[in-house]
């Protein structure tokens, strides 16, 4: 129903003239209400006339004009900006929001190359003099000095492998003595904080190569060594990985202590071999996480425990060493006396 105010005007003046003339009828009864429609939403109450309700529904049009029709429904500015947050995205010209989690973003170390930064120290400790023999790997009268040998380990982006996973961290351990620090076991690490800075660390780490380097790794074999190797690949530098012998921990420590604990993991060998309990510990399940969140401007909290992390990793390494090389000598040792 459409009346302008008008002609509403005019009904009831006709109305009141009518009734000052005529004299007042007997009203009809009342006869019940048609039906409305079930979607009817707006009813005019029974009380009301239908002028009333009538001059409601006009009251604040102007005379004259039609209504005006709705608006087509457009998506709001607030809605785009929630699917640009739940995208990850935003706005053209947009300033990038300060997060209150990136705060503390100091990383461990010296950058020595724009993003890389050098995490070095020093753990006093004997270094052994004899060379250590390689029987405990299944290699007869084979030996090594301990000066050659270069205990490793990276933390990577993810398991998966190939060409879209790269080491962020490199951490390396050798014997090493030095005349104002003393000897020991050096432990130095590379971490990059860009991805522009992999060229860096990857030079560097070639760098501390020598032609008698031995790596010695922890399943470092099959995983490690092979990611190195396509990165040094991509990166269109020599490959230092493959000339150089490599003495992997992992098959003969299963060897010789399956089936003793519930799995030869590094940290249950840590726990149950070497009695080393790490406190606070990040898992390196998390490893990579702790990095992209570093990288999406998150804070450096996670990724310096990373470091943590992988600092252990190496001088645990080199205690597995030391104890299969102790094993296995015993071992030979109580065959002798028996054979006599």
């Amino acid at each position: 129903m459409s009346l302008s105010l008008d002609k509403l005007r005019l009904l009831r003046r006709q109305a009141g003239d009518a009734k000052a003339v005529t004299p007042a009828a007997p009203e009809p009864p009342a006869t019940p209400p048609a039906p409305v429609a079930a979607n009817d939403a707006r009813q005019p109450p029974a009380e009301r006339s239908v002028f009333a309700w009538v001059e409601q529904e006009i009251r604040h049009k102007p005379t004259g004009t039609a209504a005006p029709t709705a608006a087509p429904a457009t998506l709001r500015r607030p809605e785009v900006g929630s699917l640009h947050r739940l995208l990850g995205l935003r706005s053209r010209g947009e300033a990038t929001p300060v997060r209150a989690s990136a705060r503390d973003r100091q990383l461990p170390g010296e950058e020595i190359a724009p993003g890389l930064f050098l995490i070095e120290s020093l753990q006093p400790q004997p270094i052994p003099v004899a060379p250590l023999s390689l029987a405990f790997a299944r290699r007869e009268n084979e030996q090594v000095s301990a000066g050659d040998l270069l205990f490793f380990d990276t933390e990577t982006t993810g398991l998966a492998g190939g060409t879209g996973t790269r080491a962020f961290m490199i951490g390396a351990a050798d014997w090493h003595a030095c005349p104002q620090r003393g000897e020991g076991l050096r432990i130095r690490q590379l971490l990059i904080s860009t991805m522009a800075a992999e060229d860096a660390m990857l030079a560097t780490f070639a760098s501390w190569l020598r032609p008698s380097t031995v790596f010695c790794s922890y399943n470092g074999r099959s995983y490690d060594a092979p990611l190195l190797k396509t990165r040094y690949r991509l990166a269109r530098q020599p490959d230092p990985i493959s000339p150089r012998d490599h003495v992997d921990l992992l098959y003969p420590t299963r060897r010789r202590y399956r089936g003793s604990w519930e799995n030869c993991k590094l940290s249950t060998i840590e726990r149950q071999l070497l009695r080393v309990v790490r406190e606070d510990d990040l898992p390196g399940s998390e490893a990579p996480g702790a990095w992209l969140r570093f990288l999406r401007g998150g804070d450096a909290i996670n990724l310096r425990r990373v470091a943590d992390h992988n600092h252990q990793d190496v001088v645990t390494l080199a205690l597995l060493l030391q104890r299969l090389v102790q094993e296995e000598q015993r071992e030979r040792e109580t065959l002798a006396l028996v054979g006599q």
